[in-house]
């Protein structure tokens, strides 16, 4: 299990420009990065992300944003890297981070990190709520993105739980996952 803080000395907190891409080009890249947040009493913990789905805009079926913009999709449509949260089945939040340019709605779900799989296990267990809708992973305090430089080998399937998007968008290839 990885959930002990990681040795990070030559990690590196990523810069808008990672954000601001195609999230086919985001969501892959995240794996191998490191989630950090900061508690109230200034303990850091980090955990490397192991898992990712790709949401690509208006067009696609599976994404919040091809219902338009609403107060709970409207952080998708800022500049990328930002924070999306949103709550499902009434218990569980679900972090994304958002990439593409302004006015581009995309975002990349946080499936997995390391120790844990499924996005409601890992927000419970990392203590991501409400709070941490629209904050910003490249100057805020509480929660950002590390590179240590390290590009893990991946594979890619179908995304989990979007049936009701209908083909072809339930059978894209927009998830990445961490080789064991």
């Amino acid at each position: 299990m990885e959930r002990f803080p990681i040795n990070t000395g030559i990690a590196q907190r990523l810069h808008r420009e990672f954000f601001i891409r195609d999230v086919l080009l985001v969501a892959p890249e995240l794996i191998g990065k490191i989630i950090a947040l900061r508690s109230d009493n200034d303990f850091v913990r980090r955990f490397i992300i192991t898992e990712t789905e790709a949401y690509r805009g208006l067009e696609d079926k599976a994404c919040h944003a091809s219902k338009g913009r609403t107060a709970r999709t409207e952080v998708m449509f800022h500049e990328g890297g930002k924070v999306y949260v949103y709550l499902v089945y009434g218990m569980y939040w679900m972090l994304n981070f958002v990439s593409g340019e302004k006015d581009v709605p995309q975002a990349a779900l946080i499936r997995g990190i390391g120790g844990f799989n499924g996005p409601g296990k890992l927000t419970r267990e990392i203590g991501i709520d409400k709070s941490y809708y629209g904050e910003d992973l490249c100057s805020s305090r509480r929660i950002w993105v590390e590179d240590t430089g390290l590009n893990p080998e991946y594979k890619t399937g179908p995304r989990i739980g979007i049936d009701y998007a209908g083909n072809p968008w339930k059978n894209k290839p927009w998830r990445f996952y961490k080789l064991k």
